[in-house]
């Protein structure tokens, strides 16, 4: 029989937990609240944010394709966030991010599950956060695997406990590489875009986006993890609940704009207008190789969704709610070239 539900402290399964979304779940559960925490990872070596020793915790050292020796622990769990990704090569992206997902699911407890966050990627989602047709027919092997498992999810007899979250851009971690957490691809690259600041601060684009900082995905999933499951309150969705997790929308001038203001740099105040038939033109010109998930983000050039769900919005408050917070975070530097 399953335990009583004051007999133990909840016990969080993490996948993916040496990752920058990973740790911080791990660290925000660790520092804040007394659950057992079940750490899925591929190499220990890598945990950074939390003590491994702890009583508390449990590593699962495994690949996410092959469970079996962990499903004793997985049974365990009251509660599942799977944040654990792949990309790259078709075929393990469909053995991770669509195959691996439901036997993860199999192996759970239903008496005992109470919750499972499920990441995806907000590209797979249009404004009003339905599923992308493109998503299926144009995406890369990533795109489609999440699309793919979104569409399973949606039936799946574990639907009404099931949240989905679908981070936007990803900001975490030190462009130096520094600190306890990872540093996320795009940390990584703003580093990289302030070699080419000079050149972007004369071109202007059409285009917007939301971000989140790693920390405040953390946030609202430990909120989520630590409240009681209620069902789905999102007005025009199924069972199981979508939440795109990102700030308010931002265009890609006024990014540039910050940037160059972070780095005290000069930005004129017009510059080269970057239109379709300009891009497409570069394109040929430079021999850039690009597929079809690369042109229909090109036509589509806002990733805006409505609504997107930052800590506020659970009366929670985020950690980088803006860029100049984010590059303070990051450890940006405001001259020079970030070293790594």
């Amino acid at each position: 029989m399953p335990p009583a539900a004051t007999a133990r402290p909840a016990r969080i399964l993490i996948t993916g937990a040496s990752g920058c979304v990973g740790q911080h779940i791990a660290a925000q559960l660790y520092q804040e609240t007394d659950a057992e925490l079940l750490l899925l990872l591929r190499d220990p070596a890598k945990l950074t944010a939390v003590p491994a020793d702890d009583p508390r915790i449990t590593l699962l050292v495994a690949d996410l394709r092959d469970l079996t020796a962990h499903a004793g622990a997985i049974a365990t769990a009251t509660r599942v966030i799977h944040t654990a990704t792949a990309w790259g090569d078709p075929e393990r992206a469909m053995a991770v991010n669509v195959v691996a997902v439901k036997q993860l699911l199999a192996f759970t407890t239903p008496e005992w599950l109470e919750q499972v966050i499920v990441f995806s990627t907000a590209s797979v989602l249009d404004r009003q956060l339905q599923l992308l047709p493109e998503a299926l027919s144009e995406g890369t092997e990533y795109i489609q695997t999440k699309a793919l498992c979104l569409q399973q999810l949606e039936t799946h007899p574990l639907a009404a406990r099931i949240v989905a979250v679908f981070p936007t851009l990803v900001f975490g971690g030190r462009v130096d590489g520094q600190g306890p957490f990872p540093t996320s691809y795009l940390t990584a690259g703003v580093g990289e875009a302030c070699r080419w600041l000079w050149l972007a601060k004369w071109l202007r684009a059409d285009a917007s986006f939301h971000f989140i900082h790693a920390a405040d995905i953390a946030r609202v999933c430990v909120h989520l993890a630590t409240q009681p499951h209620q069902p789905n309150p999102e007005p025009g969705q199924g069972a199981l609940r979508r939440l795109v997790l990102g700030q308010p929308v931002i265009s890609v001038n006024d990014t540039v704009t910050q940037l160059c203001r972070w780095r005290r740099s000069w930005r004129p105040p017009l510059g080269l207008d970057l239109q379709g038939w300009l891009i497409e033109a570069l394109i040929k010109l430079l021999r850039i190789e690009v597929n079809a998930w690369d042109r229909f983000s090109i036509r589509q050039r806002h990733f805006v969704h409505e609504p997107v769900s930052p800590p506020e919005r659970f009366g929670l408050v985020s950690h980088a709610p803006n860029l100049a917070a984010v590059f303070e975070t990051a450890g940006l530097p405001h001259r020079g070239l970030p070293k790594r």
